[in-house]
């Protein structure tokens, strides 16, 4: 909340001072304020004007409560009427010229209008983005004179016209997987884990296609909803300064190794959300996953399993969303050539054993499918086969996730990965020989609870694809031979 006062006193030169826990770029914002009311021939009263930021406590960040303060101004200095602008939340940043410069968070704004059931002043820049949210009164101005002649009634702002066919929309070209050549199994384990919304790791000499296989991962996923299009266009809205593209696709974020845990999770000194934020209903490709830091990877833990990541910090405490589908990539040691005779080092097995050992084994519990990508030499009879492309793939995958979504419709859950409770037991029991066969493994402890519950998830997703409605032995023998190796 932003109250001014003038106060009238003698002899006092022109002065404004915001109070309220400003940062430095808010602070700045009297004297583009300022430089903008001069180049509209307004000038401010020669009295001290006292601007307060309301709660007092709170540190106020950004230059987007300069188009505020201002309109705040004008209403005091009866240049524009206090009624007509109560009903409205105001943001932007003012240029010196008193041009309106677009600004981040804008959408999550107007969300938060239509709760409140006010409308919205914003930079027109920022207007398309606004005007997502249906239903919301928008005034998108591109100068601060267009406020005052609109509420003056001279000339009305003409409304921002949104035609979601016509938008600008975020393009992706997708490499095709056909361009992958054999690795006929981990292409397999791909469509399983696109399928369900698995996390995945591949393991592989270098050469092999891993990189190649997580970034045509992508293609393989269905359309973002309606919903999630929203999600996703939120949080780059609030991580950016306006969304002038309209995104629907789903996003695919890989951070360099070198990742920080706040650039991974979150914080910093504002709690700003991080790459498992902005990967939020999209893809987090983690490549030479053991040259993260270890507490990085640890810090993935929880999100993995809440889909969510708490970030706290003395002045803030801040929850964000973080459903993404974790998929990485690791060489069998730190040379890459463990288990081939011709070019492994000398210290092999034990390099192979240290280098797996910077995973953490809970992390990789909650890693549902890992596959081993053995070298194809390029001489090898299957080079030359062609595999499927990732449109033929990608149809599959639909229909199973169509399958998903009838079968969760009353729960709120999009896909097997996502399943728990009641719903597991009732909708992953398998037929008696599977469970034989689980309770072998079990036994021998080749999987842990959790890896049991994980690999009925796979095993569902497996019959998915085969159009049964049971869990079969079949289905549990190929969920676990893609999740035992690693270990």
């Amino acid at each position: 909340m932003i109250k001014i006062a003038i106060i009238e006193l003698c002899n006092v030169v022109l002065a404004v001072n915001i109070v309220g826990l400003p940062d430095k770029t808010v602070a700045e914002s009297r004297e583009r304020i300022r430089a903008a009311l001069n180049s509209i021939n307004l000038l401010l009263p020669p009295k001290r004007i006292t601007v307060n930021l309301s709660p007092a406590d709170l540190l106020k960040e950004g230059s987007h409560y300069d188009l505020a303060i201002a309109i705040g101004l004008l209403v005091v200095m009866n240049v524009i009427p206090v009624e007509k602008v109560q009903s409205y939340i105001i943001m932007g940043e003012l240029a010196l010229d008193s041009r309106v410069i677009p600004v981040s968070g804008v959408l999550p704004t107007a969300i938060n209008a239509k709760k409140d059931n006010k409308g919205v002043i914003c930079p027109r820049g920022n207007g398309v983005e606004a005007v997502w949210v249906k239903n919301v009164s928008i005034l998108a101005i591109e100068k601060l004179t267009d406020i005052i002649r609109h509420f003056k009634g001279e000339q009305l702002i003409q409304p921002v016209i949104f035609n979601y066919s016509d938008a600008p929309k975020e393009k992706r070209l997708v490499p095709d997987m056909k361009d992958i050549k054999g690795q006929v199994v981990a292409k397999r384990a791909a469509e399983i884990a696109a399928a369900g919304g698995h996390n995945m790791l591949l393991v592989g000499p270098p050469g092999t296609g891993k990189s190649m296989l997580a970034k045509r991962f992508i293609g393989l996923l269905p359309d973002l909803t309606e919903q999630e299009i929203i999600d996703v266009n939120i949080i780059s809205s609030i991580t950016k300064t306006g969304n002038e593209i309209f995104k629907v696709t789903r996003p695919f974020r890989e951070p360099h190794h070198s990742c920080s845990m706040p650039a991974m999770i979150g914080g910093g000194k504002n709690a700003k959300p991080g790459e498992i934020t902005m990967a939020h209903n999209g893809v987090l490709f983690l490549d030479e996953l053991p040259e993260f830091p270890r507490l990085v990877l640890d810090s993935l833990r929880q999100p993995l399993e809440d889909r969510k990541v708490t970030v706290a910090r003395a002045n803030a405490h801040i929850t964000y969303p973080a459903n993404f589908q974790l998929i990485a990539a690791m060489n069998p040691c730190r040379c890459g050539y463990l288990g081939d005779a011709s070019r492994s080092c000398n210290k092999a097995p034990k390099c192979g054993t240290d280098y797996k050992n910077k995973i953490s084994g809970p992390l990789l519990d909650r890693i549902d499918i890992c596959i081993e990508m053995p070298n194809v030499s390029i001489l090898s009879p299957e080079i030359s086969v062609e595999g499927e492309s990732t449109k033929i793939i990608r149809e599959r995958v639909i229909a199973a996730r169509k399958v998903q979504t009838e079968r969760y419709s009353e729960l709120n859950i999009r896909c097997n990965s996502e399943v728990s409770g009641e719903a597991f037991n009732k909708f992953t029991e398998p037929d008696q020989a599977g469970l034989e066969l689980l309770k072998y493994v079990l036994k021998e402890n080749y999987i842990s609870n959790r890896g049991y519950t994980r690999v009925l998830k796979v095993a569902r997703t497996i019959a998915d694809l085969a159009k049964s409605e049971e869990v079969k032995r079949a289905h549990i023998a190929e969920a676990l031979n893609h999740r035992i190796k690693v270990y």
